[in-house]
């Protein structure tokens, strides 16, 4: 007999994907006969094995019609975004049961949950599940182990690149930062996509630091993961190794720009510090946030300190 199965549309980065962690357990565990499937672009395959509530990846393109083999889906959850869009490349499948939030112009019915912009992402599709009566926990973001051993044991993981020029601290400050760790006795790494190793090239020449500490584009994203996961501590902008961080409950500074901590940063009951001007600005702007600008040098080292002083003493 074929088992029923479950769709959910996440076509998104990785940082996304760690956010939709704790909904993803929870809908594994409220349909525990199901098959999930997860919509998402074809690179993600190989986090699935950090995320065992999710057994199967479909090949999905963001805003996009789906195959036409995902119709016919017993659930389907949006866990996109707002929707309309989304919402209705998931209703064009045809599911017995379809879980989204109210859009603007078309709610999905009465029960629909309405989108809340100054939400917390993990809250956001946690809320989305328990609106379908299904129970989530936020805090449930651990993500499992990947069967790779870490480039690097117990590295200072300095992650300087993000999506977006916005939110990119400069590099000329990541050379200094990543100096005075290293002068501090700190095991320091570089890492990134290859299209960052430009980036961080520049870093690790800058700092003095040996060639081999810049792992940008050596890595994929399992051993990116089980450097993390085994990390002295991370320190990144607004981006998916800082949700890896939060993943594994590893030590994290994370620094924020254009984006409220409130809706992207890390638990606040884990071993993490965030670092923000407090001022909010536009996340796809094409030169660094101001607000990205006010935060020093001084500051991250000083935030590192103290992270890595509550590591000694637990």
């Amino acid at each position: 007999m074929t088992a029923p199965r479950l769709l959910g549309l996440r076509a998104l980065g990785l940082g996304d994907f760690c956010c939709a962690v704790p909904a993803w357990k929870a809908l594994r565990a409220a349909f525990p006969d199901h098959r999930t499937m997860l919509a998402a672009p074809m690179w993600q395959r190989a986090l699935l094995e950090l995320c065992p509530a999710i057994d199967e990846l479909a090949a999905a393109q963001a805003l996009r019609p789906l195959a036409a083999e995902l119709t016919g889906c017993d659930v389907a959850v949006n866990l996109h975004g707002r929707g309309p869009e989304s919402t209705r490349i998931l209703a064009a499948t045809a599911p017995a049961r379809l879980i989204a939030f109210a859009g603007p112009s078309d709610p999905e019915g009465p029960d629909a949950p309405a989108w809340l912009d100054e939400e917390h992402e993990v809250f956001r599709w946690c809320r989305l599940v328990r609106s379908a009566g299904v129970a989530a926990d936020p805090d449930d973001l651990d993500l499992a182990h990947p069967r790779r051993d870490p480039a690097v044991r117990r590295a200072t993981v300095l992650h300087p690149g993000a999506s977006a020029a916005a939110r990119r601290w400069p590099a000329s400050r990541w050379a200094a930062l990543a100096s005075r760790l290293a002068a501090d006795g700190h095991r320091v790494v570089l890492t990134g996509s290859g299209t960052e190793g430009g980036l961080t090239a520049s870093i690790a020449a800058r700092a003095a630091l040996d060639p081999r500490a810049d792992l940008a584009g050596h890595t994929d994203v399992l051993e990116l993961a089980a450097l993390i996961a085994d990390a002295r501590v991370v320190v990144s902008g607004d981006t998916g190794a800082a949700h890896l961080a939060s993943g594994y409950r590893t030590r994290s500074v994370v620094l924020f720009g254009p984006t409220r901590p409130s809706r992207w940063g890390p638990p606040n009951n884990g071993p993490h510090r965030v670092l923000w001007a407090g001022n909010d600005g536009d996340p796809h702007a094409a030169t660094t946030d101001p607000g990205l600008l006010d935060i020093t040098v001084e500051q991250v080292v000083d935030a590192v300190d103290v992270s890595c002083s509550t590591a000694r003493i637990a």
